[in-house]
């Protein structure tokens, strides 16, 4: 499976400036910065603690192997926030890829993590992936809105499926989106392609 877009471009939202490239493993420090800047409570619906060296690794070595894709958004030396595709590639679903993104707090509600999202559909699609699903914790009510807002749907509830670093069990969610029938949505009703170049 082969993820082809087109990096460095920059874009802008809510008048900020982010430059969206490719992920790097010289972006090792940069990314465990970003990890420690997000709230515990946000941390739960990581697949992955990222704030350990140790699990960056791992997710650098998959990215070098093709596993998955990674993009960065970055202003200067600081990585604002970060979308990543991996596909299901060795299950009974190789169409359906997981995404993964986050925002650094402080750049929160600036339209990043939804410029984010429409740049890992393109990804998405790109590789041929059909569907993409996500998780999050039910209480993340702003990440939780501006997912639906794409037109991610609910698909199920498992409860007591997140332990915190407390000891204290959280339900989580997981939520899908058909990427193939939005892109083909799009085309459909003559849309500027807000996925593209």
């Amino acid at each position: 499976m082969k993820f082809e877009r087109e990096y460095p471009r920059t874009v802008e939202a809510h008048g900020v400036a982010w430059l969206l490239r490719s992920m790097q493993p010289s972006d090792r420090e940069g990314l465990l910065a970003l990890a420690h800047s997000i709230p515990e409570h946000d941390q739960l619906f990581l697949r992955r603690d990222i704030t350990r060296p140790e699990v960056v690794e791992r997710w650098i070595a998959e990215l070098e192997a093709g596993e998955l894709a990674t993009v960065l958004a970055v202003r200067g030396p600081d990585i604002d926030g970060y979308a990543t595709v991996q596909p299901d590639r060795d299950t009974w679903s190789p169409h359906v890829a997981e995404l993964r993104v986050h925002v650094a707090p402080g750049q929160r509600g600036r339209g990043l993590g939804r410029v984010l999202t429409q740049e890992a559909f393109a990804l998405a699609l790109s590789a041929g992936i059909e569907k993409i699903t996500a998780r999050m914790t039910p209480d993340q009510a702003s990440a939780l809105r501006t997912f639906e807002g794409l037109g991610f749907r609910v698909e199920g509830l498992l409860r007591d499926y997140v332990k915190d670093r407390t000891g204290r069990m959280h339900d989580l969610l997981v939520l899908s989106h058909d990427v193939a029938r939005f892109h083909a949505m799009l085309d459909a009703y003559g849309v500027v392609d807000a996925l593209g170049d």
